[in-house]
């Protein structure tokens, strides 16, 4: 995959102005660039300027530094993190999350609600209550959730009305109900009850809502995914350099290249900026990152440094005493490779956290 990213970016970036032929393949070229991210067409960007949920940044930040290489390959359980934003925008509390663009192909691993729990309203009288029960029920009769099979429990716990903050209750056999049928997703409904289930009236803890609360503590719903993509079986790991991106120098004369090919095979850098290929209205992070290419040669002997395979010795050996035509010696590629992350805005503005393997060369070896 490495290799066809490196030849495509050649390609989508022309060094001068370029005639129809070569427009055509850089679309082409921008075309399968696509394909290597898993996207038919680049998500428009947002019609107005918006911010990601903190939610969402934070768990970028913490999958990954700031070039999006990987530097947490165990925090995601999938490779896809989406968010989506409540519908309805009501004081009530009732949520409708709208799923659209979750692909057929993703394996929903879990679901969860996140709300915000605003600090409880101040109560007259002498009994005050210390705790409160919430439960998150999911919808099936729109029109009439409080009758008998009117709603199904998916989570219950005591909540503290000594604080404010963040909320989290898993909710996956809801979802997996409403990706498997859409017309089947009726929202969700949150109550507030008393210990051992009886009515608070007013109830004393709120949850923020959509509508009037800051963009910040709006309700969200987060699905961890997997879409089965996966890269080839190298070793794969952290980033093990910083978060600088060294700007590739252009090609030089004829005799730098052919010096070029005399240096032992080692790792260059590899500048991919989103902004050049244009891609930076629906990327939120990165701006680009680092892939590097392997350049040099393999020759014999070939050292350890050189990091060989047995089948590469023998390839050098073979093709330095000649003993078999048409036996070249061993190539210079990657050896190990690492994912990178990206947070983007999807077609319905969703902000979606997403890994890709082996986006990065690691380093280099004889093969």
């Amino acid at each position: 995959m490495l290799g066809t990213v490196l030849l495509l970016l050649a390609l989508a970036k022309p060094s001068c102005p370029s005639p129809a032929g070569v427009a055509s393949r850089r679309a082409e070229a921008l075309k399968r660039l696509l394909e290597v991210f898993g996207m038919e067409d680049p998500p428009a960007p947002p019609a107005h300027f918006k911010k990601p949920p903190q939610y969402m940044v934070d768990l970028f930040n913490t999958v990954a530094n700031a070039d999006g290489v990987t530097k947490n390959p165990d925090i995601l359980e999938g490779n896809t993190v989406r968010s989506f934003l409540d519908r309805t925008h009501s004081k009530e509390m009732r949520f409708l999350f709208v799923l659209s663009s979750v692909a057929k192909n993703e394996k929903i691993l879990t679901a969860e609600l996140h709300l915000f729990r605003l600090w409880p309203k101040v109560t007259d009288g002498p009994k005050r209550h210390h705790f409160c029960q919430v439960s998150v029920y999911q919808v099936l009769e729109k029109e009439n959730p409080d009758t008998p099979g009117g709603k199904k429990l998916l989570a219950a716990r005591l909540v503290s009305l000594q604080t404010a903050g963040w909320e989290v209750f898993a909710i996956t056999p809801a979802v997996r109900d409403w990706t498997e049928d859409e017309s089947s997703n009726q929202g969700l409904l949150v109550t507030v009850q008393g210990l051992g289930g009886s009515p608070l009236d007013p109830p004393p803890l709120q949850f923020a809502s959509g509508g009037d609360h800051h963009e910040s503590k709006k309700p969200l719903l987060v699905l961890f995914t997997d879409d089965g993509r996966r890269g080839a079986s190298l070793p794969t790991g952290g980033f093990p350099g910083g978060s600088h991106v060294p700007v590739p120098k252009p090609a030089g004369s004829r005799s730098t290249r052919s010096l070029d090919r005399l240096q032992p095979c080692q790792r260059h850098p590899l500048s991919v900026d989103f902004e050049e290929i244009g891609w930076s209205g629906w990327i939120i992070s990165p701006r680009g990152y680092n892939a590097f290419h392997c350049k040099g040669s393999c020759p014999f002997p070939l050292g350890e440094n050189m990091r060989p395979t047995n089948h590469a010795t023998v390839q050098s050996i073979i093709n330095a005493l000649k003993l078999s035509e048409g036996v070249s010696s061993p190539c210079c590629v990657p050896d190990k490779l690492h994912s990178i992350n990206l947070l983007y805005f999807d077609d319905d503005e969703n902000v979606v956290l997403k890994q890709y393997d082996d986006m990065v060369a690691g380093s280099c070896g004889c093969h």
